[in-house]
């Protein structure tokens, strides 16, 4: 996500199913609590989590 990959991208690039990448990437959005939302890009909140360590 940190490289800006769409879930296609990502799976494309790790030889694996959209589907597969769309699982992993919402199991990481409920670990680091970040809800769906209108107003936030969950991608980008979670890469500025983990960048600042927290």
């Amino acid at each position: 996500m940190a490289e800006g990959r769409s879930n296609a991208g990502i799976a494309a690039a790790l030889v694996i199913t959209a589907g597969v990448v769309e699982k992993h990437v919402a199991n990481i959005f409920a670990k680091l609590g970040l809800p769906s939302s209108d107003s936030d890009n969950r991608r980008v909140l979670a890469v500025l989590r983990h960048v600042s360590g927290g």
